[in-house]
């Protein structure tokens, strides 16, 4: 788990921005999605992001770390960026990544 990175200001570059459908289950991303760059995950992927609080499409984002998805039954923990000097309730965080994470068990970290 990357309990480091709360807090800190990370760039996450998109590959799933918001509105686009995912190459494999055909889902809409209803948030942009991405990873941090030059990082290494549970998974051997590079570490995954949710951006939320920007509700357009995005290439590229520079933000704060609020919190982390730990997922308790697979090895690919989620970073939860925000812009700086927001942040979402536990309960709104759930909200807007459902879509993805109900198919995990998870917990979020702060």
């Amino acid at each position: 788990m990357n309990k480091d990175y709360i807090g800190k200001i990370v760039k996450v570059k998109m590959d799933r921005p918001l509105g686009s459908k995912h190459p494999k289950h055909g889902f809409v991303y209803p948030v942009n999605y991405g990873y941090i760059p030059n990082t290494v995950s549970g998974d051997g992927e590079e570490l995954d992001a949710y951006v939320l609080g920007v509700h357009e499409p995005l290439d590229e984002f520079e933000g704060e770390v609020v919190a982390i998805i730990h997922r308790t039954n697979d090895d690919d923990d989620k970073l939860v960026v925000m812009p700086k000097g927001k942040n979402y309730t536990d309960d709104q965080i759930e909200a807007l990544t459902e879509f993805q994470e109900q198919w995990f068990s998870h917990e979020i970290i702060r």
